[in-house]
């Protein structure tokens, strides 16, 4: 992605004007019947209209009056939009021109720009030249801040890390070689990077990594990415835990038909940790952040996990496990508890860890949950409202404990009923928390089987923007 921010300058080849009204258009290159034409598609609901010239293409595009989150995101739409109509053109740079957006508006309309033209071709050989990609973006703008242009290409950079760790197959993307990416990503961005490998991990008896693990012919990885600033604003550190599943068969529990199509994507929790605090870092934000991220695949073999297994996880607790198809929140629990040792100021986690969140909701917002953390959800749900990545609140009532109660064991890893998936999984994950906390479950937004607006097709990065958007507010 090649993305340009000058103050002025003189378009060349393809651009789009950016404007809240047709009184807006400059007098020049546009006639009075064109303007007219603009008007009556306006009047159609067509907020984007295409002029083809002799050697380019010249949009107008009319957007929302208002900058709230709304429009912001029908700015987004918009520039996916863009997209669509410029794809199949031999030349796709574009200068994108503020006439009367604004900063907010006209780095939405990039933004949806941007993630719509996002592909996924590594493994196109004999398609290769068929590829769309998008060329250089310019943005002709006087309102732009230097600050704000830069968080926006940091920003964009992490999403397109997180996509690609999600699309990328489990026979490439193993857990080493999850953690040897978020180990570059760290360099890169100047953050401290450690890799607990399997001596590591047992030495700490986190039974509930090494339980999963046991049928993988992989090593797990407990992977800490720490950005701290000499200047961060927080005493405290925000901790984020990512749910590491790299490719997830259901293990013993196996999933049947074809509900394991999409499973390489059950290490999304993963990315959007690992690349939201890579983004953060890149950006150079005055906030102490870590991340958690424990990882393996969850296989079928002869030493894994059964069902009625029992498993000591981090703090001691005892889990007996009655699914191995709810493993996310056994890996998680370890994470959790590790957390602990940070003293942190709010601990949120990130996994795709139900599919009753995702039946709850759809693809339309994750489920979240909270528990002494009514300050930090109310600006993480700000900030998911703005950027459009919305969380819907489930509650984590005590009456959900009692469907995980054991006889065998302090907690079992699945409730004894269908009813309220999601909330017994984020009840379960609680109780190895004794810290402000908060669970969100992408399983319905972090991967897409059609094409979703700008979101696309396949990974979505969900999280990505959110958590950056959530740090800023400490700014």
């Amino acid at each position: 992605m090649k993305l340009f921010h000058e103050k002025e300058g003189n378009p060349e080849g393809n651009r789009v004007f950016l404007v809240r009204r047709i009184e807006d258009l400059p007098i020049d290159p546009f006639l009075p019947s064109e303007k007219e034409y603009i008007r009556e598609k306006i009047e159609d609901k067509r907020n984007l209209v295409v002029f083809y010239r002799l050697s380019y293409l010249e949009f107008v595009m009319v957007l929302p009056e208002k900058d709230d989150a709304e429009g912001l995101e029908a700015g987004r739409k918009l520039g996916d939009d863009l997209w669509g109509m410029l794809k199949n053109e031999r030349n796709r740079n574009l200068t994108v021109i503020d006439v009367a957006a604004g900063e907010k508006m006209t780095l939405a309309v990039t933004e949806g720009l941007v993630l719509g033209s996002y592909t996924f071709a590594n493994y196109k050989v004999k398609e290769k030249n068929e590829v769309k990609t998008i060329g250089e973006i310019r943005i002709l703008s006087t309102l732009i801040s230097a600050q704000a242009m830069e968080r926006f290409h940091v920003l964009m950079k992490g999403v397109m890390k997180a996509r690609d760790l999600v699309n990328e197959p489990v026979i490439l993307l193993n857990t080493p070689a999850l953690a040897e990416s978020f180990r570059q990503m760290a360099a890169e961005a100047g953050m401290q990077a450690e890799v607990f490998g399997k001596k590591k991990i047992e030495a700490l008896r986190m039974g509930g990594l090494l339980g999963v693990n046991k049928g993988s012919i992989d090593d797990p990885a407990f992977i800490i990415l720490e950005w701290n600033p000499e200047n961060a604003v927080n005493e405290k550190p925000v901790v984020i835990v990512g749910k590491g599943v790299v490719y997830d068969t259901g293990g013993m529990n196996i999933k049947t038909g074809s509900y394991m199509d999409d499973m390489k994507s059950d290490m999304a929790g993963a990315a959007a940790a690992g690349s939201a605090i890579y983004a953060a870092a890149l950006a150079r934000l005055p906030l102490h952040i870590i991340a958690l991220i424990p990882a393996t695949d969850n296989r079928v073999d002869g030493n894994a996990v059964v069902s009625g297994d029992v498993l000591t996880l981090y703090n001691g607790t005892t889990v007996e496990v009655l699914n191995t198809d709810a493993e996310g929140r056994l890996i998680l629990a370890d994470a959790l508890a590790y957390a602990k040792k940070y003293q942190p100021k709010i601990v949120i986690d990130l996994a795709t860890l139900t599919g009753a969140a995702a039946r709850a909701i759809g693809k339309y917002a994750s489920v979240a949950m909270h528990c002494g953390a009514e300050d930090d959800f109310a600006r993480l749900k700000c900030a998911g409202d703005y950027v459009c990545e919305r969380i819907v609140e489930f509650p984590l009532w005590n009456d959900y404990q009692e469907l995980l109660k054991s006889e065998i064991a302090d907690i079992r890893n699945i409730s004894t009923g269908t009813e309220g998936g999601a909330i017994t999984a984020g009840k379960f994950l609680q109780y190895f928390t004794d810290y402000p906390y908060i669970h969100i479950d992408i399983a319905g937004t972090a991967f897409t089987t059609s094409r979703y607006n700008y979101r696309g097709l396949g990974a979505t990065g969900v999280g990505v923007r959110l958590l950056f958007n959530y740090f800023l507010s400490y700014l």
